[in-house]
């Protein structure tokens, strides 16, 4: 049975790059086990993280699918949907990576297609794990495209904004009833003194904390020489930490 695991929380909050360390996490710690990571975020960089580069994204087949012309002739329109879907895969030894994508037109989120639904209901069952890397706003999840998660991780940075904010994405799940079976907070960019100051704030958000991830000059680093997240090295901080943290999780 699949695993799924969502990573949701805003921008600069470590998101991405908790993400890109839990794929790494599951290729070292559960070997042998087929992962499948899913950007569902519209301002997607999950594959620079991975470094991996993606040619087509969803939102993209889907916006030229609206066109009826698009179809080749003799082929049904779910075909073609499916066989465009099956190309937007990037396939790699220990993972594979879809890349939902930037909207290209007015409404192609909104774009009524039971097909993707249906497509990524299948081809997550034929995984051992499914990481998404999730938007705030939860659109995916919250539209049903993707299937019901086992794990919920809500990224913040250590403010009592972000804490906040964290909160609010936890009262999108239980108001849009997303199927999340626990849900849990983790303060990133940390610099290890913040948690007697933001447990208020934290005890208010309704979410149980995880733990923290320090701020770590090497991600900075990395980002600035355009080098993937998941390469660091292993007495990286952020790496240390986050490895303790999934040992936490029963994943």
């Amino acid at each position: 049975m699949t695993k799924r695991i969502a990573v949701a929380g805003k921008g600069g909050t470590g998101k991405t790059t908790l993400s890109a360390l839990l794929i790494r996490y599951l290729m070292e710690e559960r070997p042998g086990k087929s992962i499948l990571a899913v950007d569902a975020d519209a301002n997607a960089n999950l594959n620079e993280a991975l470094g991996l580069e993606v040619n087509e994204t969803i939102s993209a087949i889907l916006e030229d699918t609206k066109d009826p012309k698009a179809v080749p002739t003799g082929m049904t329109k779910s075909v073609f949907v499916e066989y465009r879907l099956s190309r937007a895969m990037v396939e790699e030894d220990a993972f594979d990576l879809l890349v939902m994508g930037n909207p290209e037109g007015p409404g192609c989120y909104c774009y009524p297609n039971d097909l993707l639904k249906k497509y990524l209901e299948q081809v997550s069952k034929n995984y051992d794990y499914l990481v998404t890397d999730n938007e705030a706003g939860l659109e995916h999840l919250s539209r049903r495209l993707l299937p019901m998660i086992d794990w919920l991780i809500v990224t913040s940075d250590a403010t009592a904004r972000g804490i906040r904010s964290a909160g609010r994405v936890r009262e999108i799940v239980q108001k849009v009833n997303i199927g999340a079976a626990r849900m849990g907070l983790v303060i990133g960019r940390s610099h290890g003194n913040e948690g007697e100051a933001l447990k208020e704030e934290i005890e208010k958000s309704g979410l149980t904390l995880l733990g923290f991830i320090p701020d770590d000059p090497l991600i900075s680093e990395y980002d600035l020489k355009g080098k993937a997240l998941i390469d660091l090295p292993v007495d990286s901080p952020a790496v240390k930490a986050s490895r303790e943290l999934f040992e936490t999780l029963s994943l």
